[in-house]
């Protein structure tokens, strides 16, 4: 793949530091690429099977450098030089750049699967938390605006844009019950976030979204609802029921619109992610 971005990059190893760790079998992780670098020496890799049984060893030198592992595949080292320096860098997919490297959680799957389809432009985050959609949509060359209550999560999301010295990102902490959105903006989004608000907000909010969406531009909702086959077992003030969110958008072109059972980070007693149905709207303004 050659969209990877490396976000860590571990301290060199000689014969002496190499990880016992990385001498019996090892799997690199779900979503993650693995690179080794020398710099001297040798040094044996063997890619595995799911049984331990070897299926290539490639001997890596300063002027052989290996391909990438991939994720989840299974190898060890099976030796090395008494000389050996070497290193080790990680990467991912784009969208994974930031919950890697700053632990954040993941960007939403529906923010990535709605930047493939809408072109960079002036996009405003409601409740975007710690900043993970933000991030993203930056990195894809958005022009973002971030609101949140939360001053906490915008604070580290200040630190993480001052470390890595990005531009394009504005702040906002507020209280989505009782905003005013006044500019104008190419697309507006809103993941799961709603439900935290109070019920009479939600008419006024939607209708501020839509108001402040430019001809052509797009609104992205993601939201909790309580529903006969999937209660809402959590105590949030609102959630959408059946083809409620849809309703607000008469008129508009919907991309998509789903009613979807999800999962909740949170766990019940039993440790179980907790379910239950998730309205998802992507709607696009008429020019």
């Amino acid at each position: 793949m050659t969209d990877l971005i490396c976000y860590q990059t571990l301290p060199r190893w000689t014969s002496d530091t190499l990880p016992s760790a990385w001498q019996q079998p090892y799997r690199t992780e779900a979503g993650s690429w693995a690179q080794p670098k020398l710099y001297k020496g040798t040094l044996d890799l063997a890619l595995l099977t799911e049984l331990g049984e070897i299926t290539e060893t490639l001997t890596l030198t300063a002027d052989s450098q290996p391909p990438r592992l991939g994720p989840e595949q299974l190898h060890r080292v099976t030796g090395f030089s008494p000389d050996l320096e070497c290193q080790l860098a990680l990467y991912c997919k784009p969208e994974d750049y930031y919950h890697r490297r700053y632990q954040l959680t993941p960007t939403h799957s529906e923010v990535v699967e709605a930047a493939k389809i809408i072109p960079p432009g002036r996009v405003l985050d409601l409740g975007c938390g710690n900043g993970r959609n933000v991030l993203y949509l930056h990195q894809k060359g958005f022009e973002v605006e971030g609101w949140d209550k939360n001053s906490d999560s915008l604070n580290g999301l200040r630190q993480i844009i001052a470390t890595e010295e990005l531009e394009g990102i504005r702040l906002q902490q507020c209280d989505l019950n009782q905003v005013v959105i006044e500019k104008q903006y190419d697309f507006l989004l809103s993941t799961v976030v709603m439900m935290f608000l109070q019920p009479e907000t939600i008419p006024g909010l939607i209708a501020q979204m839509q108001q402040a969406t430019a001809p052509g531009g797009h609104n992205l909702i993601v939201a909790a609802m309580s529903t006969p086959d999937y209660p809402c077992p959590m105590p949030f003030p609102f959630t959408f029921s059946r083809s409620e969110l849809l309703g607000y958008y008469d008129g508009w072109d919907i991309v998509k619109y789903n009613e979807n059972p999800g999962a909740l980070h949170k766990t019940d007693a039993q440790g179980n992610r907790i379910k239950l149905r998730f309205a998802t709207l992507l709607a696009r303004k008429p020019r």
